[in-house]
């Protein structure tokens, strides 16, 4: 199993910035991708931006791109997403990620785990 813990989060105004950590423990081996989603209420979970850990090809949303960056210290088993120029738009609960090929039972896909969310809040 992974553990996935998120930290960062808060009270931000708008064209400030903020830095999402989410630790990673457990069988962290195995993962391939890492990313980032957020959800506010009444709308489904986005996917803001994703890492491949080898190599480091990353993906971002279209509504983020140029203010966002998502990085991975391997050597601490943490993400990162580094938020710039926010905008209210930008609120929701952000959740952490991480994708492994290991075949779960019990739907025959990839195994996929998840944080448990951090809010940010981008109002003046």
């Amino acid at each position: 199993q992974v553990h996935l813990v998120e930290s960062g989060g808060g009270l931000v105004q708008p064209g400030g910035s903020l830095r999402l950590s989410c630790a990673a423990s457990g069988s962290i081996e195995s993962i391939y991708a890492m990313g980032w989603h957020r959800q506010t209420p009444g709308k489904e979970r986005e996917l803001v931006a994703r890492i491949i850990i080898s190599g480091g090809s990353t993906d971002y949303a279209d509504s983020v791109k140029g203010r966002f960056t998502i990085s991975r210290d391997n050597a601490k088993n943490t993400l990162y997403l580094q938020m710039n120029s926010l905008k209210p738009e930008d609120t929701a609960v952000y959740y952490c990620d991480a994708d492994s090929p290991l075949i779960d039972p019990a739907s025959g896909y990839g195994m996929h785990y998840w944080g448990k969310g951090t809010l940010v809040t981008v109002s003046s």
